[in-house]
């Protein structure tokens, strides 16, 4: 399927959702980029510049997101969306190359976690 830029200037403010976790195959093995570098899944809220709707969604980066919070707002890089469709479903991706926070934004103390989470059973990267 084709991947399309996303322009997060238009998006409004982001904030991270739930902090990274590691992206797992079903199995509960951390998924691997194609150089070999381990994914992670940071739940992203983007509430639009116009009206009050919020959408969150599942962004995946190669390496771990650093210093990110719970309802901190974040800044993301070169984000990327996918569309797919697999044994009947289908679905929207989205991949980034970083996830940062945004300085002086809040957000509750909530580390990231370091063991396997059940959240990479969605997307379409391997």
């Amino acid at each position: 399927m084709e991947e399309k830029p996303i322009d997060v200037a238009r998006l409004g403010k982001i904030r991270c959702e739930i902090a990274p976790e590691p992206r797992t195959t079903l199995e509960g093995d951390q998924r691997r980029d194609r150089e070999g570098n381990p994914l992670w899944v940071t739940c992203l809220a983007v509430r639009r510049l116009e009206g009050r709707r919020v959408d969150t969604i599942d962004v995946t980066t190669s390496g771990q997101p650093q210093g990110l919070t719970e309802g901190s707002e974040v800044r993301v890089s070169n984000l990327w969306a996918r569309d797919w469709a697999l044994e009947g479903r289908t679905g929207t991706s989205y991949r980034a190359d970083a996830i940062t926070p945004v300085a002086g934004s809040g957000g509750s103390a909530a580390p990231a976690p370091t063991a396997a989470g059940s959240r990479g059973k969605s997307g379409g990267d391997s």
